[in-house]
């Protein structure tokens, strides 16, 4: 294990039990957890007898998942790679059917707490915002290249700003802007004075992230994948933190139990308990969605 990285960045895994529920883990099951981060969710999958395939982009997530989950041998199987590829990843390793996917979608307290990482406004470092190392774009690339009409989209598009177009302008007027300290006070500064929910520059970051990562295109690749691996009775899972994600996991899941390919079996997202909520914050803007490949295929 790189030095640095240890079990404290381990994190609650969201809605545990309503995943157990769905996805019905036991002996002879085979599931992948394509975002395994830190494995918090295959720890629970392992431990009442399935066999986890963990995908994740972020070869220092997937080490510490991999060290966690020793114990459980070659039940678990680690894999790095974006899940907008999961069927090739599967079939790598000669797996062309499953019982269940789940997607995590939430960033993982790994990438909060490492300031490097520049994940975090609450933490001074470099631009960055990788999920995978070896991506050539950075948000400092970003920040610092695109025009201003591309970051008004961003901000817009990704975000749901509101301010994006007096963010995009002050973002111009300011550059180059290195570190996410100088970002988030520009874009506090263009906040009207008040007493905010959240940070005002929580939209901002979502928004870069977002693009530096192409998160919401990988999604919309990765799910009919998902659903074309599972065996019939196969369970999708996903929990999304935020209304873009959502929405695509939404329309998807209704297309497809429209044709007939999925039984949906949250006809609203399940949210977490005032309970989880009081004992793990982080959950407060999960929503998890959930659908069954039928036993008998649709004629």
């Amino acid at each position: 294990m790189q030095p640095g990285l240890g079990f404290g960045v381990f994190h609650e895994p969201v809605l545990l039990a309503e995943v157990l529920r769905f996805l019905e883990p036991r002996v002879g099951k085979v599931i992948v957890d394509a975002t395994v981060g830190t494995g918090g969710h295959a720890e629970a999958l392992l431990a009442q007898g399935a066999r986890v395939i963990g995908i994740d982009q972020d070869p220092q997530s997937l080490e510490l998942a991999t060290e966690r989950l020793r114990g459980f041998g070659e039940r678990f199987q680690p894999v790095r790679g974006n899940f907008r590829n999961l069927r090739d990843l599967l079939h790598s390793l000669g797996v062309d059917e499953v019982h269940g996917v789940l997607f995590d979608l939430g960033l993982s307290s790994l990438h909060l707490s490492q300031a490097e990482r520049g994940f975090s406004f609450q933490h001074e470092g470099p631009l960055d915002m990788r999920m995978d190392p070896d991506n050539p774009v950075t948000a400092a690339d970003l920040v610092n290249g695109l025009s201003e009409h591309e970051l008004v989209r961003i901000l817009r598009e990704y975000g749901e700003e509101r301010y994006a177009e007096r963010i995009a302008r002050a973002i111009v007027r300011s550059r180059p802007l290195r570190t996410t300290g100088e970002l988030a006070r520009l874009v506090a500064r263009c906040y009207p004075p008040g007493n905010y929910r959240i940070h005002p520059a929580t939209r901002t970051f979502q928004a870069l992230r977002i693009a530096v990562n192409d998160e919401l295109s990988a999604l919309r690749e990765a799910l009919p994948q998902a659903v074309d691996l599972l065996a019939p009775g196969g369970v999708l899972c996903v929990i999304a933190f935020h209304s873009l994600e959502d929405r695509i996991v939404k329309r998807f899941l209704r297309e497809e139990a429209r044709a007939g390919r999925v039984a949906l079996l949250t006809k609203k997202p399940v949210r977490p308990t005032k309970e989880e909520v009081a004992r793990n914050p982080r959950a407060r803007s999960a929503r998890l969605r959930a659908a069954q490949v039928p036993e008998v295929p649709a004629r």
